[in-house]
Formats: C-alpha cells, structure tokens, sequence
C-alpha cells in the first residue's frame, strides 16, 4: 500500500502541559532530522504544523513530532510523504500529563 502524501498537520493540545508541533523527516541519505517548531501550544488550542515553513524539504517521508515542555516527548506511529501545496491535512491530538502522554492521529483529509 502507497504511503498517504500530505501538505500538513495540525495538532489540538488536550492534555495539561505546554506542546510544541515540530516535523521527523528523513533526508535523501536516510537520516532522520527535526524541523523548527510551532511554537507554543497551550491547553486546547490546535495549531498547524505546516513543514513548509518549518523547512522540511518537499517529498520528504515525515511524521508529526510533539516536543512537551518539561515532559516525555511523543512521535506519531504514522508517516506520510510530504507534498508542497498539498490540501490533505493529518490531523492530531495529544493529551494526558507532561510526563504520560498519548498522540492519536485523528483524520486524514
């Protein structure tokens, strides 16, 4: 089965504690690299994690990484193929505490 190519994610915070959307991406070497962040985002909100301003190149296999602040980190099970321009949105949400956390991939549209 082809991997899903994707323009973005976003990312809704439900959990207690401040998270920050970044990109895993693997480079044409195979090495596995973290894009820049969203900045934060705070209980409830849900921000776009788009790889296109976080630098990640076009056509590159990503997946949605959480960085939490002052807490256990948390990468996506998923990957996609990033495509620039794309309107397909991975869409996620996070929740628990800084230190037990789930990421659940909710709909890919």
């Amino acid at each position: 089965m082809a991997m899903k190519e994707i323009g973005k994610f976003t990312l809704h915070n439900g959990g207690g504690f401040v998270a920050r959307g970044e990109v895993a991406y693997l480079d044409d070497n195979g090495e596995k690299h973290l894009s820049g962040n969203t900045g934060d985002i705070l209980l409830g909100q849900t921000k776009d994690v788009d790889p296109d301003r976080l630098g990640v190149p076009d056509g590159s296999i990503v997946s949605l990484y959480v960085f939490v602040v002052w807490g256990t980190d948390n990468e996506a099970r998923q990957s996609f193929i990033y495509k620039k321009g794309s309107k397909v949105t991975a869409n996620y949400t996070i929740t628990g505490t800084t230190l037990n956390n789930t990421l659940g991939l909710v709909s890919v549209e």
